[in-house]
């Protein structure tokens, strides 16, 4: 009788069978050119898709009708990664040699190495293991190298893992051998915790502190206390002996806890000031992070704390908070001390420029502020659509189109791995096509990537001309920059939410930068960013249908719900979008907070006082983009001005009567002498970002 085969196994000659239908694919994946695909083997590629998603071989249904789709390879991959546990080392090489530059054979590479690694077949995995595929399977590398007896050289074995700060949980075994073999000294486990301290690393610490000799090891072990619970820290820090690691951890602390409870980490440093001889450097660490965070608190003194800070503990952040600080005071010659003190470079902000005008035109000197809000108007960003308004001027948006190159055009369709990123999205997988994009234009020089991205655009793809699009003129182009996408409902959906259609446009922009699959780690998702609970719950109160999360990758679903949380959102600031889109992006109780604290500041002001950077810049964006689709829709757009309703006042929707402005595209100016203030390369570009924003603070 046969030994039974293990379950795990396939035959190579049932894998021979089961490729055989793609053998006629290599030339076409390789490089010769191909009929274009059309809408039946897109619509027989999805059905295969979703069978070969299973596992199995049910896939092979549609292999006649898809012989020559350039998407075919992905389909015995998908099979092979549903299977993983029950395939054979034989089978995974006989696709990687027929696919061997494939991303699917990449990735079945990396996921039939993990398994390997789970069933400790080692002499399976040194066979197909290849370098470069990321900490976890190199540590199962030097498993399956000490499986077979080969001691470990931490020279050329370790001394690249051993500069991480964190290293995942398939090292743990590797590291423990190498303490078992002395190759782990002090000085270098040391080395180790400074990197993971810097990091904010406090499991590192821990997980290496039992390894160092007493009584270093509860040095070690106050550093990550430090990290993970500095109150606590503090706390212990009387009874800590006087050495350099307690000073370490005991400013490690001061610093964490003065973000966390400013008047506790006040009370701490007078206290710890007695006990331990801080050097001056660790002094400043603690001057800075005190005065920084009752800033952001708004205290009383906070202003003439960051004025007393020294020279030495002084940076960008505490030079703009002192300047944030004065304005939330509206004590505007301590403004333009502040933005003075500031370096050029921070000076010539667009932020700072605007209240530096303003604080000129409050202290009496409106010639001085009129010549800043001239060169500001020049700038289609928030601060420039706000000096353009000061001016009663038009707005100055001068748009571009890129000229168009057939030929390359042409060339470009050729090229098997951009042709895979676009039918790849055109079947509705944007991730993976993503991926072939930027494998395909690795390397590409900026006109190559500027038409690849142009006809990415045409085909609907609209993030790819997003992220592009971010530099010198290309920032002009804003018909690709700013898609309209009429075909997902933006404007009838806000119409029938009872908003702003630009605005609706400016929110979704900044949220995703158009990539419908979009996810933060919030868990929101789609075009909007909208959390499946929150979604759900705006559609029980609308009456919209709601099909669980996954439908928020729908761009139509997305915006419907989207469109209507934004007008249940704006009930609660009595309208008004900037404030609102404070909320969507900080979450409406933090808003409330800041609402409470200073409503009595001008929008503008209120804006610059907002404690978190993200949602400052987020508001400001959203804002921009807001004028630019109004353009984009209308042709000229509502004055800026009029979106940022004053506390105290309603928000008046706009309709055919409400004012507008024009836009033109003013001549250049003629060459400023070098005394004159220059806008930085980054100003443009910060109000039109193209990243989807941090979901940090997103609360939907």
């Amino acid at each position: 009788m046969f030994a039974k085969a293990a379950p795990w196994r396939r035959s190579l000659t049932h894998l021979a069978a089961l490729l055989l239908t793609g053998s006629a694919l290599l030339a076409t994946t390789t490089g010769a050119r191909a009929a274009a695909p059309d809408e039946a083997q897109r619509a027989a590629f999805k059905q295969a898709w979703a069978s070969a998603q299973q596992g199995g071989d049910g896939w092979r249904a549609w292999a006649a009708q898809l012989r020559d789709y350039p998407l075919y390879p992905y389909l015995p991959a998908a099979a092979l990664e549903h299977d993983i546990r029950q395939t054979d080392l034989a089978t995974v090489q006989a696709y990687l040699k027929q696919y061997p530059e494939l991303i699917p054979a990449q990735d079945l590479r990396r996921d039939f190495l993990l398994e390997l690694a789970r069933r400790k077949d080692w002499s399976s995995f040194l066979a197909l293991y290849q370098p470069g595929l990321g900490d976890a399977l190199a540590c199962d590398a030097l498993q399956a190298r000490m499986a077979g007896g080969a001691p470990l050289n931490f020279d050329t074995d370790l001394a690249t893992l051993w500069s991480r700060p964190e290293l995942p949980g398939a090292c743990d075994p590797v590291l423990q051998a190498a303490h078992d073999q002395g190759l782990l000294t002090t000085t270098r486990l040391w080395t180790r915790i400074d990197r993971a301290t810097d990091a904010g690393k406090s499991g590192t610490i821990a997980t290496l502190a039992p390894w160092l000799p007493a009584p270093q090891d509860a040095e070690a072990q106050r550093l990550a206390q430090a990290l993970r619970d500095p109150a606590a820290a503090l706390a212990a820090a009387s009874n800590w002996p006087n050495t350099a690691r307690a000073r370490q951890a005991a400013t490690l602390a001061l610093e964490r806890q003065a973000r966390r409870d400013t008047k506790a980490a006040d009370a701490s440093w007078q206290q710890l000031q007695a006990r331990f001889p801080f050097s001056s450097t660790q002094r400043e660490t603690v001057q800075r992070a005190l005065a920084l965070f009752h800033a952001t608190d708004f205290d009383t003194m906070a202003l003439d704390r960051l004025i007393a800070l020294p020279a030495a503990a002084q940076t960008a952040a505490t030079r703009e908070w002192r300047a944030r600080v004065a304005l939330a005071e509206q004590d505007w010659p301590a403004v333009l001390a502040a933005i003075a003190a500031m370096p050029s470079t921070q000076q010539q902000d667009g932020e700072w420029r605007w209240f530096r005008a303003r604080a000129l035109a409050a202290t009496g000197h409106p010639e001085q502020a009129q010549g800043i809000y001239q060169d500001l108007a020049g700038e289609a960003t928030f601060y420039g659509f706000l000096a353009a308004d000061q001016l009663k001027q038009s707005y100055a948006i001068c748009p571009l189109a890129p000229v168009g190159n057939p030929q390359q055009e042409q060339l470009l369709l050729q090229q098997p791995g951009l042709l895979r990123a676009f039918e790849l999205y055109a079947v509705d997988l944007p991730k993976l096509a993503r991926r072939e994009w930027s494998r395909a234009l690795e390397g590409a020089d900026a006109g190559t990537r500027e038409q690849a991205a142009e006809l990415a655009n045409r085909r609907g793809w609209f993030d790819r001309a997003v992220f592009t699009f971010t530099y010198g003129d290309t920032l002009r182009y804003y018909a690709l920059r700013f898609p309209l996408a009429s075909q997902d409902g933006v404007v009838p959906q806000a119409q029938q939410a009872g908003i702003d259609p630009a605005w609706a446009y400016g929110i979704l922009r900044a949220e995703s930068a158009w990539v419908s699959d979009a996810r933060s780690g919030a868990d929101a998702r789609g075009l909007m960013q909208l959390v499946p609970g929150s979604a759900a719950e705006v559609a029980r109160r609308s009456g919209l249908t709601w099909a669980g999360g996954d439908s928020l990758y729908d761009p139509a679903v997305n915006i419907a719900l989207g469109t209507r949380y934004l007008a249940q959102l704006a009930l609660r600031y009595n309208g008004m979008p900037w404030l609102t889109s404070a909320a969507y992006n900080a979450g409406p109780n933090r808003v409330d907070q800041w609402v409470d604290a200073r409503n009595a500041l001008a929008p503008d002001l209120f804006i610059a006082t907002m404690p978190f950077k993200e949602t400052r810049e987020y508001v400001t964006r959203v804002m921009a983009f807001s004028v630019i689709y109004d353009w984009r829709l209308h042709g000229s757009a509502l004055p800026i001005s009029g979106r940022l309703t004053p506390f105290g006042q309603p928000y008046a929707l706009p309709n055919s009567l409400t004012p507008r402005k024009t836009v033109d595209c003013p001549a250049p100016p003629p060459p400023a002498p070098t005394s004159s203030v220059q806008l930085p390369a980054s100003a443009a570009s910060a109000t039109d970002s193209g990243a989807p924003a941090p979901a940090t603070s997103r609360r939907r």
